[in-house]
Formats: structure tokens, C-alpha cells, sequence
């Protein structure tokens, strides 16, 4: 294609972004070595913790190309995902006795969401122009998504490692188009954060040690969602009533203030998850769980996972003769790791 034709590709690429729910799409080139040492710094620092996949697949995670084979640009999309209606996030936070859930996981799971409508997107490049090899991705491959919508011009790297845009804040999720169309590239925007570090303050763990570096194994987000195991005695105090992920840093961030609301009603609200209390979650059995949670990222942890993190919030609150009750319904769960954290949260219980 000649390079007016590619131009005027790239801008029905983004009109046909827009009609698909896509708050903003942008262009970049395959380039990423420029990240190459600050992630091989951040491995060998083990700030990845248990995130294996991380590390596994050396250069390809910043070298598109590698990951699939003839790449030369990639579309970045974000979406917005905020819900419409939902209760009020600081009121939770400070509701000790409610269950604080990630805005993110609070309507259905975002890969498919987004995987389907880049699908899309990338099919109707192929009916305008013909067959061109892509693939698309939603937090599923080696991808540096961050960076790369950064290259697009979506947005700015914030301190607290998340994308910002100024309209739009952190809201969003990410997703790419790897193809082989030679498009015309996007600007990159500069940073805005200037000398701001209100997220690096409020993190409850102090896991964004420094501008830009975060220690995984120390975010609750880790601990709640990735970290398999058994939660470390010391943070288990720092997490509250945060039962999935977290959301301080965003909730904080002066940028959010101009954050949009989701435009989809995928991102709903479901089963009252933005204001739920916890010993009902904690009440749920393992077959409730699947199926209440049906579509939803949080399913992704499993029942014993959900019973570990809200085992542990439950010993956060205040002491009550309900939470004691609904601890004690599964101080004989079949599953050694759930009885640890129901034991040291009815041990909790007793000295509030």
C-alpha cells in the first residue's frame, strides 16, 4: 500500500476503534529495546515474586517481532471500565465490616471483553484492505503493555506504574494489535506526573518503592490475585478489607478526577460486589463461587483463594460476635492454607 492509502487506514482503524467501545486507539512501531534493562533490573530484583511468566520468555515480551514473527506495528486500544453505578469506593475502604473489590473485577472478565472486539477490529482492517497477519492480546502473552501504549501516545507511564492519560486518568484496560501493515506511527506523550507522589504515600503495603518501580510481592493486588500461597504475617495487617486487588493508587491520583465512566455495560456491577459484606462472601460455598462468579475475573482465583483473602479481612474488623461466628464455620475447611488464615484472623479477633 502506498503511504497515503496506510494514513488513511490508520485514521478509519481508529474511527472503527471508537465504534467498537474503544475510548481512544493508537499506533506505534515494534521498537522496545529502550525497556529491555529496566525489566531485566526489575527481575533480577525478584520484584516479579512468584510471576514466573514473567521472566520466561526473555526477549520477546520487548521485542514484538519475536513474539510473533513479522510484526512491525502495533495498535493499542484502551477502554474505559469505571461502572456507571456503583458505590462509592472510599466509603467501602473505610467501611471495615464491607468487602472491597478492585474496580476492575467488579463486571465481567476484561480478556474477553477486549479480545473479542480487537478480534473484530482487526477483521474489519482485513475486509477494507485484504489479508494482513495480526494477532491480538489482552494481558495474555509477553507483552509490554504500558509501554506500548505509551509509544501510541495514550497516554504517560505514572509513578505508580499504570498508564494516564489526562482526559481519561487510569480507568482503563489495555489491549494490542500485532500486524504486519506498516502504518503511519503515532507520538508518544510526554509525562505529567511532574513532582506529585500521592500514590507512592497512600500504597497501604509501600509497595511502589520508588517513582516507577513497584514490588510486586509487596501489592495487594499480588497478594490477593497472583501469590498462591500463604500471605506474609506482616502485610496481612496492611490490607484491610481488600479481598481482590487494589485500588489506592488510582483513587488518589489527581488525574482520575478527570477519569470517564465505562461505556459498556459489560462493566456493570454484578452480585453487589462494589459494597458487599463479608461474611456473606465468606458464607459462600465453593459451588455458589463458580457459579455466581461466571465470566467474572475473580473466579480465576478459586474458592480457596477467596476464602484466604476474605479470612484475612475478616480479622481486620472489628471484633464481633458475627465475624467470629462466620470464621468459625471453617476452622475445619478441608484446605490447609484456608485454616491458617481463618486461625489468625480468629486470633486477631480476640486481641481487637
Amino acid at each position: 500500500m502506498h503511504e497515503r492509502d496506510l494514513s488513511r487506514l490508520a485514521q478509519k482503524i481508529k474511527k472503527w476503534g471508537s465504534e467498537l467501545g474503544y475510548a481512544a486507539v493508537g499506533i506505534a512501531d515494534g521498537e522496545m529495546t529502550a525497556d529491555d534493562a529496566g525489566l531485566q533490573e526489575w527481575l533480577d530484583r525478584g520484584f516479579h515474586g512468584e510471576m514466573d511468566y514473567m521472566a520466561v520468555h526473555g526477549t520477546k515480551r520487548s521485542r514484538p517481532g519475536e513474539l510473533v514473527p513479522g510484526t512491525v506495528r502495533i495498535i493499542s486500544a484502551r477502554i474505559d471500565y469505571f461502572p456507571l453505578a456503583s458505590a462509592d469506593p472510599h466509603a467501602v475502604l473505610n467501611d471495615a465490616e464491607a468487602a472491597y473489590v478492585s474496580r476492575y473485577a467488579l463486571g465481567r472478565d476484561y480478556h474477553k471483553v477486549l479480545r473479542n472486539r480487537l478480534q473484530s477490529l482487526a477483521e474489519r482492517i482485513s475486509a477494507e484492505i485484504g489479508t494482513h497477519h495480526f494477532r491480538v492480546f489482552t494481558d495474555s502473552a509477553p507483552v509490554l503493555e504500558v509501554a506500548l501504549a505509551a509509544k501510541t501516545g495514550l497516554g504517560w507511564r505514572g509513578k505508580h506504574t499504570l498508564l494516564l492519560n489526562r482526559q481519561h486518568g487510569s480507568w482503563f484496560f489495555l489491549g494490542e494489535i500485532y500486524t504486519d501493515l506498516p502504518l503511519p506511527v503515532d507520538a508518544p506523550e510526554a509525562g505529567h506526573c511532574g513532582t506529585c507522589q500521592a500514590c507512592l504515600d497512600v500504597c497501604p503495603t509501600q509497595a511502589i518503592v520508588a517513582p516507577y518501580t513497584l514490588d510486586a510481592r509487596r501489592c495487594i493486588s499480588y497478594l490477593t490475585i497472583e501469590l498462591k500461597g500463604s500471605i506474609p504475617l506482616e502485610l496481612r495487617p496492611l490490607m484491610g478489607n481488600r479481598i481482590y486487588g487494589c485500588d489506592d493508587c488510582q483513587l488518589v491520583c489527581p488525574w482520575n478526577r478527570f477519569a470517564q465512566t465505562a461505556a459498556l455495560p459489560d462493566f456493570d456491577v454484578r452480585n453487589g460486589l462494589d459494597s458487599a459484606r463479608l461474611v456473606d462472601l465468606f458464607a459462600w460455598s465453593e459451588t455458589e463461587f463458580n457459579e455466581r462468579l461466571a465470566g467474572s475475573p475473580i473466579r480465576r482465583i478459586g474458592h480457596e483463594r477467596w476464602l484466604r483473602n476474605i479470612a484475612v479481612a475478616l480479622g481486620n474488623a472489628p471484633a464481633a460476635p458475627e465475624i467470629k461466628a462466620a470464621l468459625g464455620t471453617r476452622l475445619d475447611h478441608p484446605s490447609e492454607l484456608v485454616r491458617e488464615h481463618v486461625a489468625w484472623a480468629l486470633e486477631r479477633q480476640q486481641k481487637i
